[in-house]
């Protein structure tokens, strides 16, 4: 079978099936800056060999952990030993050509990275509570992934007030279900990045939830790595 490759991602390559529906293959790569890993990043830094299918295995776990509370995914089935996952093409609003996606959704529960550079004169504390908060980022890596606003969205057409609104419902249910996972595992999230397209006219998750995707904290305040977090979501530690 013949598949054509739309997009070659920092951490991710798509490809189209004849019938229509996408193949993501789960590379190696890792993001950071400075030597340290960091999701939140937006350059690759290196590779740590086996990392992709880690993050397949942690994004199987979750989507379909999602599944049960019926929240809808583009997630059609996953091939561990490939290191891919095949998925539902969703529209995606906005969308130039070239890139992946058009948004990021990002859920903070602590302030932590970005969020502390623009706002430290009103943090009154390290990792300060945040309430569920949601911000909505532009996927261009050139322009460090700007913020862009609810107002912006709607008045330029890209989703519509109901569409936007249950993105962002979806993202903060979302983001409770993987806190009370990690919480019986005596892990913190910090916080965790998502995107959504629309399948079948409806809203749904698309992409990953991995390491790739959120910041974690153990009992002791220390952030895991991509292979900590695996080893204590499959009960290995």
């Amino acid at each position: 079978m013949e598949l054509k490759k739309i997009y070659s991602g920092k951490t991710k390559d798509i490809y189209k099936k004849p019938d229509g529906n996408l193949i993501i293959y789960f590379k190696d790569d890792v993001t950071g800056e400075n030597g340290v890993v960091d999701p939140g990043a937006n350059s690759v830094m290196g590779k740590i060999q086996g990392k992709g299918k880690k993050s397949l295995e942690i994004t199987n776990y979750f989507f379909n952990l999602l599944k049960k509370e019926n929240i809808p995914t583009h997630l059609i089935s996953v091939d561990i030993d490939k290191n891919t996952m095949e998925v539902k093409e969703a529209v995606m609003p906005g969308k130039q050509a070239g890139s992946s996606g058009t948004f990021e959704f990002i859920c903070r529960k602590k302030a932590y990275g970005s969020f502390v550079k623009r706002y430290q004169n009103f943090i009154k504390e390290q990792l300060q509570n945040l309430d569920y908060l949601v911000e909505i980022t532009l996927k261009d890596d050139e322009r460090g992934d700007p913020l862009i606003n609810d107002d912006a969205i709607v008045n330029l057409g890209i989703l519509t007030r109901e569409q936007l609104n249950k993105a962002k419902s979806l993202t903060r249910q979302i983001t409770e279900t993987i806190t009370e996972v990690l919480r019986k595992k005596n892990l913190c999230l910090v916080d965790i990045k998502m995107e959504f397209g629309i399948i079948d006219g409806d809203i749904a998750l698309i992409d990953e939830i991995s390491g790739d995707s959120m910041r974690v904290l153990d009992k002791n305040g220390k952030f895991l790595s991509h292979e900590d977090l695996y080893q204590y979501i499959f009960n290995h530690l």
